[in-house]
């Protein structure tokens, strides 16, 4: 097994079983550690601060009391925000204090009124290469603590904004490869960040002129007040020259989800994606790492032996920069974290189709549970990776909630933790793409899939599905009891005109008796159908 190709650790200055640096009395009367006991930083209670919610990755907000079973049938649209120059929106929301920090395609970052959509403020992170092509500017969604907010860009940067002004504090490049990005939503604990970095060098790899490949994925710690590094974990060791096709090898294995971390243990949990090329150990895997200094506790690859993949491997026939084709079955999901019977878990669900358990402690093979299986929707390899698990799992204390992708339908699952059995699942329905009119007609793209990270909330499970609508199902029977069609045009509250369409990319988040989620997903490759808006809805 991989066991140590991090960077040299610097010195986090933290050290095990150090005190938690929150006023007691304070979290008492007013503030509550988002979902967790565990001394994250504080947000009132019903806020939503970072992608995960809360530092074990349940993706559950537990203090939501508005939004009910019996109340979800009246959630009404309150108001639709347009990003402009943009045909996809993917940057999943943070909540706090009355605002919604989101980031646009355009490469703008924005503060929003939560209860009328208004502007508070907007800041210029970067300017978006090719235009509106939805594969750059911002994508991964922000995280928020201690009046600071959080965010990465496709330049593989890292950004630290004032929250309340938009002042930036500090800017750090985390990877020079050429084509890193970030996409993975930043975690945040005890004065540090901790955030993963990914790569668009596997499209590279189309052309067999291109020196296929040298980037790396990686899991990086800085100080959140400076932005200094405090510690680089490398996926997979450094790529070395091969004397053929492909160029270098090993490498890949990018981590395009966020992570999570167990506090008493002092471990950092995250996922990997494929390999470029080469077989390395620690690409298509979960593993775990020390929080203070980086260095791997375990690694387990979660399909041994499968060949590289990257662009190269969908054009026929093989050869080139993919000699020997594999799957495209990397990680999107981020790790879920929990206990069964006192014993520490992690979990994630993984692109061909399989939701994998693990001992958090030692990495040993708890269940797996197939939720789809794998078929080439395209005539290229890789494709079958389409009817996976893209995105993340929820976990709400009593069961696990799981989604596939273009599974045929893709659908919604419920399982037993202990045991990975299923309890029940709902299908994408089959009338979600059949004409629509009035206001328009649904796009000849509209898929039956369910590819977003699921949310919950007590007695609740939100998903989105790449047929344009918002879905609210009961936890305890997953019978659908709300939805809406996203895929029309809006006005918006900023005069840009709005177009809903695919939702895909991030999840919902329900703060406050509020439910936020963009619509529109335009692709070149998985399709989808385009736009550019964040819809919060709200109870009469």
């Amino acid at each position: 097994m991989h066991k140590k190709t991090h960077a040299a650790a610097l010195g986090s200055g933290l050290r095990r079983g150090s005190s938690l640096r929150l006023p007691i009395l304070v979290v008492a009367a007013v503030l509550l550690v988002t979902g967790t006991s565990f001394g994250q930083s504080t947000a009132a209670a019903g806020d939503w601060s970072m992608w995960q919610y809360d530092l074990q990755g349940s993706r559950h907000n537990p203090h939501e009391t508005a939004i009910t079973p019996a109340t979800v049938g009246s959630l009404q649209l309150k108001w639709a925000f347009a990003f402009p120059d943009t045909i996809a929106a993917s940057s999943q929301p943070a909540v706090v204090d009355g605002t919604v920090y989101v980031g646009g395609r355009n490469g703008t970052f924005y503060a929003l009124d939560a209860n009328t959509g208004a502007t508070r403020w907007s800041f210029q992170a970067e300017t978006p290469l090719g235009g509106n092509l939805p594969t750059f500017g911002l994508r991964n969604g922000p995280a928020v603590a201690d009046g600071l907010v959080y965010f990465g860009d496709n330049s593989a940067r890292m950004w630290a904004l004032d929250a309340a002004t938009g002042q930036q504090r500090w800017v750090r490049q985390l990877d020079p490869h050429p084509f890193a990005i970030i996409t993975g939503s930043p975690l945040v604990f005890d004065g540090h960040i901790y955030v993963g970095v990914s790569s668009q060098e596997l499209g590279q790899a189309t052309s067999d002129h291109y020196p296929c490949c040298t980037f790396r994925g990686s899991v990086v710690a800085l100080d959140a007040a400076t932005g200094d590094v405090q510690w680089q974990y490398y996926t997979i060791p450094q790529p070395q020259p091969t004397g053929g096709k492909p160029n270098f090898a090993p490498s890949g294995a990018p981590v395009w989800s966020s992570q999570t971390l167990d506090v008493q243990s002092r471990t950092l949990y995250y996922t990997s994606g494929n390999p470029y090329s080469g077989y390395p150990e620690g690409a298509e895997a979960i593993g775990a790492l020390d929080l203070d200094t980086g260095t791997a506790r375990w690694v387990r690859r979660m399909t041994p032996g499968d060949p590289p993949w990257n662009g190269r491997c969908v054009i026929p026939p093989p050869g080139g920069n993919c000699p020997d084709p594999g799957h495209d079955f990397d990680f999107g999901s981020h790790p879920n974290l929990f206990e069964i019977n006192d014993r520490l878990v992690v979990g994630a669900g993984q692109k061909s189709g399989v939701y994998h358990l693990l001992d958090a402690t030692t990495g040993e093979i708890i269940w797996q549970t197939r939720l789809s299986t794998p078929k080439p929707i395209l005539p290229a390899p890789g494709s079958e990776s389409l009817q996976g698990i893209q995105w993340g799992a929820s976990y709400d204390g009593n069961r696990l909630y799981v989604a596939t992708y273009q599974a045929q339908p893709g659908t919604l699952y419920a399982l037993n933790p202990a045991t990975g059995e299923m309890i029940w699942a709902t299908p994408n329905p089959t009338e979600g793409c059949l004409i629509n009119v009035p206001p328009v007609p649904m796009s000849p793209l509209c898929q039956l899939a369910m590819p977003n990270a699921v949310t919950t909330t007590p007695g609740l499970v939100y998903e989105g599905s790449m047929d344009g609508k918002m879905r609210v199902f009961a936890a305890d029977t997953g019978a659908i009891l709300w939805q809406y069609n996203t895929a029309k045009p809006f006005k918006t509250v900023n005069g840009v005109p709005g177009l809903g369409g695919a939702i895909n990319g991030h999840g919902a988040v329900v703060a406050n008796g509020m439910l936020f989620t963009n619509s529109g997903y335009g692709r070149q490759i998985t399709t989808g159908m385009p736009g550019n808006v964040l819809l919060a809805f709200g109870l009469p």
